[in-house]
């Protein structure tokens, strides 16, 4: 059974301030808990007796048998699914080599919860490991971007720092970014490391990052010339130039 008190602290971690004072992130529902479970010690899980049987020897510090009307009380999803668990956040180094010896994304305030999740779906699918994160991007532990990677966040090491200082730390290793002057993305040859800076959804790359650019690429619409939509979506754009990349490296 779950107290209001229990429902209540729940529903707190849908704040930024809660997640951060806790250290501690919510996932809700049987495949994502399941890929996260083992990933990241388990604080709090709470189950109907039907995913509890399915789930024998879970490791939690608290676990809680509910009916399907109390995971609806405390759940913020419109339709609950089974099983929320609260997980504890990772904390993780971040390190200038991590680019030099592979391809790594990096975001320049991405506000969209949703947007950033899919992006680590995106990244957990083409093998990339870290994305590096502007302070103002949004909080990777926001429970619709949890929700929205899939998964993807077990694999996927998320950083949060100063861009320009951190790409200045790169020294003359290729920095990628997407621009309306850049070059035709599928006439020029991309390395199998580096960073790909992706912007924020309604100024793109801000222009401390740009200028930090030394390779700026453009994703051209077909066929060329003819009138179409202004941009892409982040996360679309992010997924057209991540598959670009790895057609290369492949026939490398």
């Amino acid at each position: 059974m779950l107290s209001k008190n229990k429902i209540k602290y729940i529903h707190s971690l849908e704040q930024k301030k809660t997640r951060k004072e806790e250290q501690v992130f919510l996932a809700e529902g049987p495949k994502l808990v399941g890929d996260l479970l083992g990933h990241f010690p388990c604080r709090f899980l709470a189950a109907t007796s039907f995913w509890l049987q399915e789930h024998p020897g879970i490791q939690a510090s608290e676990i809680a048998e509910v009916s399907q009307e109390e995971l609806s009380r405390a759940s913020l999803l419109k339709t609950p699914q089974q099983v929320l668990a609260i997980l504890e956040q990772p904390q993780y180094t971040l390190n200038p080599e991590f680019v030099r010896q592979s391809l790594c994304l990096a975001l320049d305030d991405v506000q969209d919860p949703g947007n950033l999740g899919t992006i680590i779906r995106l990244a957990d699918w083409f093998g990339i490991e870290h994305i590096i994160c502007s302070q103002n991007t949004v909080d990777v532990y926001n429970p619709k971007t949890i929700q929205a990677t899939m998964g993807g966040i077990a694999r996927v090491k998320v950083h949060y720092t100063s861009l320009p200082e951190f790409i200045r730390s790169l020294g003359d290793t290729p920095v990628f970014g997407t621009f309306l002057d850049g070059k035709n993305m599928y006439e020029q040859p991309l390395s199998a490391n580096g960073l790909i800076v992706m912007g924020n959804e309604g100024n793109g790359i801000g222009k401390e990052v740009e200028a930090l650019i030394n390779r700026k690429l453009y994703i051209p619409n077909y066929p060329q010339g003819k009138e179409t939509s202004e941009s892409l979506n982040v996360a679309i754009a992010t997924a057209v130039i991540c598959a670009e990349f790895r057609r290369q490296a492949a026939w490398k």
